[in-house]
Order: structure tokens, then sequence, then C-alpha cells
């Protein structure tokens, strides 16, 4: 049994015959605040080479053209070529998080013993929050070049792959679902690169435009497949088979969709050549630091890496949907 001492006049919500009644609440805090999105969670995640992450790109084999290939069988005379290997560099970035815990607020928690969890679960909570901007930046961070960075930020998988150059738009009255079956066709039809999209990422509210527009032009309903444990998403039938249509709020667009002038962005992706380069550990980690004179625990959230999007100018595609 602990004992408590309680300011009756102070906290008694009521006080008459035979009742003396007091603030309680759940032990239950309610909690749906959004924390990680999909495409952090299915990206590759490698060691990195060291700072910056080093890779090579193969961009051409030595295939001869077929008028140097076929010669006389009797006068055999070869063209000498070679394969071309380009240079690719990743720098690596820095986040961090920090959380202070007060020993009095700690202690009076304890005590009371209603919410004794609420260090935990504020910890894990900072671990979380610290995903979350990660998984906000893998697409959205600001820095403009991996060769030469520009800011501490992740350079976004949406800035390289239209540094890559492979954008279109389909227009306010043009077929969404031909658009993007039509850009996955010429994707795969590729000459030089063997390309296979595996998934496409849209803000669930293109995704719903889709899903609208198969219904109401072929009266078909699309089927669906589950992408990770417990998550089904609708799939699109297209040249490179079935890919999972990715409902990720982290995409955003701009205006109001059917009013002429919104911009919905999707992005096809080949996700077996997107990485993330990672820096000791894949997962953030947890420092705690000396105590302080005020005797406050203070605990850092670090995590180094940085995301690229290899193969930027063929293998990915950034598709705008003006309604």
């Amino acid at each position: 049994m602990n004992a408590k001492f309680v300011d009756l006049n102070a906290a008694a919500d009521f006080l008459g015959p035979g009742a003396v009644e007091i603030e309680r609440y759940q032990t239950e805090i309610t909690d749906i605040v959004r924390r990680r999105g999909v495409f952090g969670q299915r990206v590759r995640q490698v060691p990195a080479t060291g700072h910056p992450s080093r890779f090579f790109e193969q961009t051409t084999i030595n295939a001869p053209t077929a008028a140097q290939a076929f010669v006389d069988p009797r006068n055999i005379a070869a063209v000498t070529g070679s394969p071309t290997r380009v240079e690719r560099t990743v720098p690596l970035k820095a986040l961090v998080s920090q959380i202070n815990y007060n020993l009095f607020d700690l202690e009076v928690g304890a005590q009371q013993s209603q919410f004794a969890y609420l260090q935990a679960k504020d910890l894990a909570d900072s671990v979380e929050g610290l995903l979350r901007t990660h998984d906000v930046s893998l697409w959205n961070g600001n820095d403009t070049s991996l060769s030469t960075p520009t800011t501490f930020q992740y350079m976004g998988a949406i800035s390289q792959i239209e540094a890559g150059g492979n954008t279109t738009t389909i227009g306010t009255t043009a077929s969404i679902v031909d658009g993007i079956k039509g850009v996955i066709a010429g994707m795969v039809s590729n000459s030089s690169y063997e390309v296979r999209p595996t998934a496409i990422y849209a803000n669930p509210v293109l995704l719903d435009l889709i899903d609208r527009e198969m219904k109401a032009e072929f009266n078909v309903v699309l089927s669906t497949a589950e992408i990770t444990g417990g998550l089904r998403v609708k799939t699109l039938t297209t040249q490179a088979g079935e890919l999972p249509l990715i409902p990720e709020w982290a995409l955003g667009y701009t205006g109001v969709p059917g009013s002429g002038t919104a911009v919905l962005p999707c992005y096809i992706v080949s996700e077996d050549l997107i990485e993330y380069h990672w820096l000791s550990d894949p997962n953030p980690r947890v420092f705690q630091l000396g105590l302080l004179g005020s005797l406050a625990s203070q605990l850092v959230v670090v995590k180094f890496g940085a995301p690229v999007v290899k193969g930027a100018s063929y293998a990915h595609y950034e598709v705008k949907v003006n309604r």
C-alpha cells in the first residue's frame, strides 16, 4: 500500500454527505498521432562505404553495332570496345532529437503510479518522431545535389527523380490511368536498360481519383495485394505487371482537386534501386548524457545516413496529374 496525501479543498470535484469526488483519469492516453510513412519502411537499408558513400553505376556494356559485329567469316576483324561505368557518391546526413526528464517530475509520477509508463512512451515516441521526420525527408528533403551538398537535409527522392529528367504531366481532361500506364510501358520498352518498376506511390487523394476513374469508365474495381504485414493496397495492371498503388501521406499536392488548378504527383519507382546508406546502425540510437546540475536526464536520439535513387534518369518517373 502506498500512502498518499490529497488536498481535498484543491482536488475535490464534489463534497457532500457520504461523498468526496476527486479527479481520476484513464490510464491510457488517446494517441493516433501520425508516425511512420510507408516508403521509409520499404527502402533497402545498406551500410555506407564511408562519407560520402560511394558506388559505381554501369551505363553501357561492350556491345558492338550490327555493322561492327557482323564480318566476313574468312576475314575476321573485331572492333575493340569497353563498358562504361560512372562513379557516384552519397553524402551522409545527421538527424538528432532530444528529450529531457526532470528528476522531480519523474519521482512525482512514480509515486502517483497513474502514468508510470510515460517515460518509456515519450522516449519511444521521440525515436518515432525522428523517424517520421526521416520518412518525410526521404521524399521532400531540400538538398539539391548529391555530389556537392547545399543543405544539411537529404536530397529527397523527388528531387533526385526530377534531376534525372523523367517527369510528365497529365492534363485536366486526360485519363489518369491511361497516362500512368503509358509512362510505364515506355519505361519497360527502354532498349538500353532493363527497367521493371515495382510500385506507384501517391497521395491517397490521387489514388482515390484513379479508383473512381476505373469504376466510372470501365466499371472495374481494382484488385488488392498485401505489401507488408496487415497493409493491403489496390493494384494497377500495367506492362510491368500488377503494381501496388501505395498511399503515402508524405507526398503532398497543391490546389483543390476538381477545380482545374490542383497538381497531384505520383511516383513510379523501381524500389530495388532505391537505397538508404546508413552509418553504424540502420535504426536511430539513443544516448543518455550526464546529469545536469538540475539533475535532469538528457537523452539524445541520433541517426546518420542518406537515401540514393539509383538510375534516376531511367528507372523511376514522376507523373503530375492536373485536376
